[in-house]
């Protein structure tokens, strides 16, 4: 049935798998007959009653084991659900709480104690209070080889010490077995994750940056995790605006498909050009809006025209995807077009949809204003767009999680299309239940002078540019050094790149989301401080240190033990071991930043290790397991580089 409604509303222009600017607004309103609309709430409907099961069948797959593997606070946390089905059997659906603690009384805490006190007392039970109560959890827990001790403190905390033998065998199994059995495993199989969405015909700039990293590297990190990433790119391909693009187009380039990208020149020019020609010009701005109904209708030379301006727009796009090292799928508001007017029929249907002054609306409750979905004049905007792609995404790609990365000042928007899309019964009321959408927000980017970032002339700025000067400066370093004389080109070039353009990525990833950031290149290329820099040469003297050693390393990790004697290395190796519950934290509060502290706490606690005489690596009794140490290191370092989208090096 719904392979039948794909086939009879899908574009047939190939044109049209192209995608929108979500602020744009615009006419189109194909016809679709009442079956498909009728499928449309009856797939609804079918949604609707599976949300509450779908989050379990999931995880049916997922063995607990699998589940936990490399997760010390999750194998901890099995632990104790074991315990406290014992210690207190009444109150079955008690999740345990279970937290690093890096304190001086263990490594991890379990806070079950007060809570279930709270529950517990007066109902004739045999505790005394919440002390008593974390003695019984704590004698109640299963015997494990990964606890050495476990000790109770103030109201109840059962501290957790782990086993030393236990952590190295753990570390020396991920060397062998590799980083990605330390993935974190979420009861998600397929997510979408929306980001970048740039607008055809204008330039990407400064303000795309923050979205198109952030939404990066939650893709990368749920990708690690196993998980179907759908990267949508929802760029402005469609509108009201085009008319005026096509028109200028066509009194500018006469043989409009034979222009290049270099003949067009500067698109955001060209846009500008063309928008002060439809504000002066009466007679130019009746044929622009004479060619949005034409492109709108489907006219040859017109989708031809569009066409052509998208394919120059992507050819720009692509340049900074490529600097970033970026992976998109493009589909946007001209893809969701004709799926459009079902889902409204759909919405209308269930009496969700009510007239008000002349529109088209969804009450909301709690707001205001209501979510608009067809204008006064008939004509479909963002809100209609949006509320089709969240329809096709978990009705048509059966995504189990849809993300979308966009700036704080889209938030009530999206705020809206959820709550609407709870009334419809796509999603489930709650937020711990799949499927959901997320809003994943964020601050403004800001010059040194506390203002929006743009250019002396007030322009924003270009991001191809940006990136490259982030490269050039990388590169001025490097030959002040005198690189020049010990490296090739190639290795210059390549470094240079990875230095300048994982500096401006980790400048913003590891600041909270939330917050407004500084962009500063000084700052950002300090090679001292919690820099992308200072990071990349901490891995490249870890790898210099293996490589001055002489030893195969991959011998070593078959043949060799990790052993934790010394608390500095125990220290190192409890870091290590944490890797997999800080993605696991990072994706699921979609905030990169988590992962980001992860990695410079990572490199501070190797510097304490390394620089401390006692823990001496060449030439020391123990230097194959320090030798081991350091690659560990080295292998977590380098997957979290791969997570923020930052390339490594591995010589300064």
């Amino acid at each position: 049935m719904l392979a039948s409604l794909t086939l009879s509303v899908q574009p047939a222009s190939p044109f049209l798998l192209l995608s929108l600017n979500r602020l744009s607004r615009f006419h189109f309103s194909p016809s679709i007959s009442a079956a498909a609309s009728d499928l449309l709430r009856v797939t609804s409907r079918r949604l609707a009653s599976a949300t509450k099961t779908r989050s379990i069948t999931t995880m049916a797959t997922v063995t607990e084991e699998e589940e936990c593997m490399g997760n010390v606070k999750a194998q901890l946390a099995k632990l104790f659900e074991a315990s406290l089905r014992v210690t207190i059997p009444n109150e079955p659906d008690v999740e345990p709480l279970v937290a690093a603690c890096g304190g001086k009384f263990g490594d991890y805490q379990c806070n079950n104690a007060m809570g279930l006190w709270s529950k517990i007392k007066g109902k004739g039970t045999q505790f005394r209070g919440p002390p008593a109560v974390g003695e019984a959890i704590k004698n109640n827990l299963p015997s494990s080889e990964m606890i050495e001790s476990c000790s109770v403190a103030g109201p109840g905390f059962v501290n957790v010490v782990l086993s030393k033998n236990w952590m190295a065998k753990s570390i020396q199994k991920m060397l062998i077995e590799g980083i990605d059995t330390w993935a974190p495993m979420p009861p998600v199989k397929t997510a979408v994750v929306d980001f970048s969405s740039p607008n055809v015909a204008k330039e990407m700039h400064v303000g795309h940056l923050r979205s198109t990293i952030i939404g990066d590297t939650l893709a990368r990190m749920l990708e690690f995790s196993k998980v179907e990433v759908l990267r949508r790119n929802h760029v402005g391909d469609w509108g009201t605006q085009f008319g005026m693009l096509i028109e200028f187009l066509f009194e500018k380039f006469p043989n409009f498909e034979d222009i290049t990208e270099a003949a067009i020149g500067d698109l955001q020019a060209f846009y500008k050009a063309s928008k002060q020609r439809f504000d002066a010009d009466p007679a130019f701005k009746q044929r622009a809006q004479q060619a949005v109904v034409r492109l709108q209708g489907g006219e040859d030379k017109y989708r031809r025209a569009w066409a052509k301006i998208c394919e120059i727009s992507r050819t720009e796009f692509h340049k900074v995807y490529q600097r970033l090292a970026v992976h998109l799928e493009e589909k946007g508001e001209s893809f969701y077009n004709p799926y459009i007017p079902g889902v409204i029929d759909a919405l209308t249907k269930q009496g969700l949809v009510e007239e008000s002054q002349g529109a088209r609306v969804i009450f909301i409750e709690g707001i205001n204003i209501p979510l608009i979905v067809v204008k006064s004049d008939g004509g479909f905007n963002y809100a209609s767009t949006d509320m089709t792609a969240l329809w096709y995404r978990l009705n048509e790609e059966k995504a189990e999680w849809i993300i979308y990365v966009t700036d704080v000042g889209q938030q009530q928007h999206f705020d809206m299309v959820f709550k609407a899309a709870k009334r419809a019964g796509w999603l489930p009321q709650g937020d711990s239940s799949y499927p959901k959408a997320s809003h994943v927000s964020f601050g403004l980017v800001l010059g040194e002078d506390g203002k929006r970032f743009r250019t002396r002339n007030t322009e924003v700025v270009r991001l191809v540019d940006l990136l490259d000067e982030a490269k050039s400066r990388s590169k001025a370093v490097l030959i002040e050094r005198g690189k020049g004389e010990e490296w090739t080109e190639e290795e210059i070039e390549s470094t240079a790149e990875a230095v300048g353009y994982g500096a401006v990525k980790y400048a913003d990833l590891k600041n909270n989301r939330l917050t407004n950031y500084t962009f500063n290149f000084d700052q950002m290329l300090n090679d001292k401080g919690n820099t992308a820099v200072y990071l990349l040469y901490a891995h490249a003297r870890i790898c210099s240190i293996i490589r001055k050693s002489g030893t195969d390393i991959e011998e070593l990790k078959n043949k060799g033990t990790v052993v934790l004697g010394h608390k500095d290395e125990r220290d190192l190796g409890l870091h290590l071991l944490q890797f997999a519950e800080v993605v696991e934290e990072a994706f699921t509060n979609l905030l990169p930043n988590v992962l980001c502290d992860y990695l410079y706490n990572l490199s501070e606690i190797f510097s304490k290790f390394y620089s401390n005489p006692e823990c001496k690596v060449i030439g020391s009794d123990v230097e194959t397991s320090r030798l081991l140490l350091c690659e560990a290191t080295a292998v977590v370092m380098r997957k979290c580089f791969n997570l923020l989208g930052i390339t490594p090096i591995y010589k300064i």
